[in-house]
């Protein structure tokens, strides 16, 4: 009896060490800087480079940021999550004490080589720099400021439901939006199978939209999604075979 119990004791050990090895962690505090834009309302970030389109309706809302060009990773972080404090110690005048935001990379802020980058080419190589929607920043900055200094880290996404999928495109060409991760919040692959096809890649075509070359119309679409942490989740039959294109599908499986 005493042996089975530790077998047992033993395979939960295992089980536990399994999960927990998978999940993603908190990355150290790195320096940067912050600045922002899009208005009180953050009505100016909708769209974005990362291409999620409308944040409110999308669930993003106003806690995003467009990200500089050394965190951006050519469209690679859409989706990533980042915890902000504004250094207190470095700039008290405009720091708010206390205080920390969590936002969504959902956009990119792209270089302005004609300034110099401690004076308004905030987002020049090799600065990192968010540029943030104005209600967020607001939490963590006093808005006479413009510009704080922060400490950031990579912390893993929370979000409400499941991840979705948006099949945009033409025939030979899907076209898909995949947003609301939680975990990484970041993809790495994607594979892609129709009900009489076998798996196969797609590519990043920008942002967080992928692409496939296939004709698929007519049929139930699944996907395989890998994070940058290396998790990996199976969406099976998530497109109904009469899909069209334009529209989108919400799972029940996340990250």
């Amino acid at each position: 009896m005493a042996k089975l119990l530790l077998i047992l004791l033993s395979l939960i050990g295992l089980c536990c060490f399994t999960k927990v090895s998978y999940a993603f962690s908190p990355s150290a505090w790195t320096k940067g800087h912050a600045t922002f834009y899009g208005g009180s309302d953050a009505s100016g970030t909708m769209g974005g480079a990362c291409g999620y389109g409308d944040l409110y309706s999308t669930g993003y809302g106003t806690r995003t940021a467009a990200l500089s060009t050394a965190l951006f990773n050519d469209g690679a972080s859409c989706g990533q999550c980042y915890k902000l404090i504004c250094d207190f110690l470095t700039d008290p005048r405009w720091c708010i004490k206390g205080r920390s935001i969590t936002v969504t990379a959902t956009n990119f802020c792209p270089p302005n080589y004609d300034l110099p980058n401690d004076d308004g080419g905030w987002c020049n190589p090799p600065l990192k720099h968010f540029d943030m929607a104005q209600p967020a920043w607001q939490k963590i900055g006093i808005y006479r400021g413009g510009i704080i200094p922060v400490l950031f880290q990579r912390v893993p996404c929370k979000k409400h439901g499941g991840v979705r999928f948006s099949v945009n495109g033409r025939d030979y060409f899907e076209l898909v939006l995949i947003s609301n991760l939680a975990g990484a919040g970041s993809i790495e692959s994607v594979l892609i199978k129709g009900s009489k096809t076998d798996w196969m890649s797609m590519s990043r075509n920008w942002g967080a939209n992928w692409q496939s070359n296939s004709y698929l119309n007519g049929q139930s679409l699944s996907f395989q999604v890998k994070t940058t942490d290396g998790v990996t989740r199976t969406f099976q039959d998530i497109v109904p075979s009469n899909w069209a294109f334009g529209q989108t599908f919400s799972s029940k499986v996340q990250f």
